[in-house]
């Protein structure tokens, strides 16, 4: 055992590792979904595929390592590695998220001696499929989402594979950008591998090791303390997907998390059988979901690491949507995951009320436009991701304009749309009363309007929350529902599909309305200058504040009037 202070700089030094290669990757990457929107993540593990440390980016994609580890480590020996090596893969049943989330994975060594793995994983712009782009919804198997990589070795000690890259190049629709931007990730790496052989070298094998294993059992009896804490007790909650983009009809995530001393059982076996298209969710994808809510919930300060995902158990049911068998597709996974969080958010809002926060956003929207540059002759695919926001907290309003819970992505800024796509983004704001009413408000949802100025473009989309609205709280009212608008505000205007692939014309205007967020507490309770302040923010507008709120507005000065609110809510009628 070493002593805390040596354990907590090892600890930190391996962080800092992990956060240099996602630096790495964000300064070398060639797409805007890596270089704007940082959906990336980065790792390090010990030789058994451990997760010792996070990078400070995309903790949904964080989990899957560990599933990923475990299948690396049985199907290479150390003996089967070498320096320079980096292995690849992206098969969601193997431990991936989805087909365009490819792992990179790199051996490190330090006197000849295998000490650990780097890793990283990257959201690409295309791997093939039948969408550019490979975010279609509605698609029914997996064989159609793209390129599947099984776990290859693209470097081999140092030196690129010309054959596999030719195999993916020959899937792609732009392989320059995407080989880019593997190639990032394989300079990523190489700095993570020099990165921990320096940090082996100068403190000594025997040091890092015994700090990493203290580490892991310090996470986990944090977490374990942390679950002794928590009233016993089985709790439920259920969450719904909007539709699968074939069948019109919601999908049921049902889930109970039982907290028995310093352990918890968190079993979603009861939620609907997977679905026909591709709102289904890896197993690596729902424990993800899991473990990020229990961490935050439980000890959000603990170290992230395997360590805390010990005293957690995750029980699923295979052939349902939290458990797909192949080939079910999975692209659209988000659409579960989301929905897996919020339920155990829910869920645990029964024993620690204090500790969570009402419904998020609860989807992502994720669009993939594909079409030829007017100027340039050359195809161009424009990925994008939009999130949303959280729901209002125990002790303040949801954060408007800022991602919640897993992805946490970036913004993606109009000028670096508008630089690089025949793309110009016609509106970006904030949609007033979409934030679900309470004593603390819902974050606000988010409309941006995207002109195509070349055509025909291919719209590949996903997207959900437009039929079931994101939960409000302790009496917190729902955030707005989202919706897709094509041409909005003109004769052709048409409400579009959440989940599916259409052909856009040059000019057309897609409007991407986000879901708002629930509020949290009675907003009867809401304190008067809050809402003035909202009022004069133009957050939510008079006629939202009376209605929703009880309160009465004087307009000229869009204050409240507490003599007439109190009148009205205690049913009498102000006087005239």
């Amino acid at each position: 055992m070493t002593d805390l202070v040596t354990m907590q700089v090892v600890r930190y030094a391996s962080e800092q590792i992990a956060d240099e290669m996602g630096h790495t990757l964000v300064r070398t990457g060639r797409s805007t979904i890596i270089t704007e929107i940082k959906d990336i993540s980065c790792v390090v593990t010990d030789p058994r595929g451990q997760t010792v440390a996070q990078a400070h980016h995309t903790p949904s994609l964080l989990a899957g390592f560990e599933i990923t580890m475990r299948e690396l480590v049985r199907e290479y020996r150390p003996e089967d590695l070498a320096p320079g090596d980096v292995i690849v893969m992206n098969d969601p049943y193997r431990g991936g998220q989805h087909v365009m989330d490819l792992y990179a994975i790199a051996p490190a060594f330090h006197e000849g001696e295998l000490i650990g793995f780097v890793g990283n994983i990257t959201h690409h712009s295309d791997l093939g499929g039948v969408a550019a782009g490979g975010v279609a919804g509605g698609i029914r198997e997996i064989y159609m989402e793209g390129l599947r990589l099984p776990m290859v070795k693209i470097m081999k000690a140092g030196v690129e594979d010309r054959e596999i890259v030719g195999i993916i190049a020959n899937q792609i629709r732009v392989p320059d950008k995407t080989l880019g931007d593997i190639r990032a990730q394989i300079s990523s790496l190489m700095v993570g591998t020099e990165r921990l052989a320096r940090l082996f070298g100068r403190y000594g094998r025997d040091v890092v090791e015994t700090a990493w294993a203290d580490l892991l059992d310090y996470s986990e009896r944090r977490m374990r303390q942390g679950l002794a804490a928590l009233p016993d007790g089985t709790y439920e909650a259920e969450d719904f997907i909007d539709d699968d983009g074939v069948n019109d009809r919601p999908i049921r995530i049902a889930l109970k998390v039982s907290v028995d001393g310093d352990r918890a059982v968190v079993d979603l076996s009861d939620s609907d059988p997977q679905a026909e298209g591709n709102t289904n969710s890896t197993i690596a994808n729902t424990h993800a979901a899991i473990y990020y809510t229990m961490i935050a919930v439980v000890d959000p300060h603990a170290p992230p690491n395997s360590g805390c995902y010990r005293p957690i158990e995750v029980v699923t049911r295979k052939g349902t949507i939290a458990d797909p068998l192949p080939p079910g597709a999975v692209a659209a996974r988000t659409n579960a995951s989301q929905k897996i969080a919020e339920s155990l958010f829910f869920a645990l809002s029964q024993a620690v009320p204090d500790r969570v926060t009402a419904g998020s956003h609860g989807q992502i929207t994720t669009c993939g436009f594909a079409g030829t540059d007017p100027e340039t002759g050359a195809l161009f695919i424009y990925t994008d991701i939009q999130g949303g926001g959280n729901g209002g907290r125990p002790r303040q309003d949801g954060a408007d304009g800022q991602d919640s819970h897993l992805p946490r992505f970036m913004n993606t800024p109009v000028e670096a749309v508008e630089r690089q796509f025949p793309i110009r983004i016609d509106r970006y704001e904030f949609l007033p009363d979409s934030g679900g009413a309470g004593r603390f408000r819902g974050s606000l949802a988010l409309r941006r309007d995207i002109r195509l100025l070349s055509g025909p473009v291919s719209f590949a989309r996903y997207a959900d929350r437009q039929k079931f609205r994101p939960q409000g709280l302790f009496g917190g009212k729902p955030g707005a529902a989202g919706a897709i608008v094509r041409n909005p505000d003109t004769p052709s205007e048409e409400r579009m599909r959440s989940k599916a692939l259409d052909m856009l014309a040059k000019g057309d205007v897609v409007s991407l309305r986000l879901p708002g967020a629930g509020g949290y507490g009675d907003p009867r309770e809401r304190d008067f200058a809050a809402i003035e302040r909202d009022l004069l923010d133009e957050k939510i507008t008079p006629e939202h504040a009376e209605r929703d709120y009880d309160v009465v507005i004087d307009r000229s000065s869009l204050t409240v009037d507490p003599e007439a609110t109190a009148m009205l809510r205690s049913g009498r009628v102000a006087a005239q």
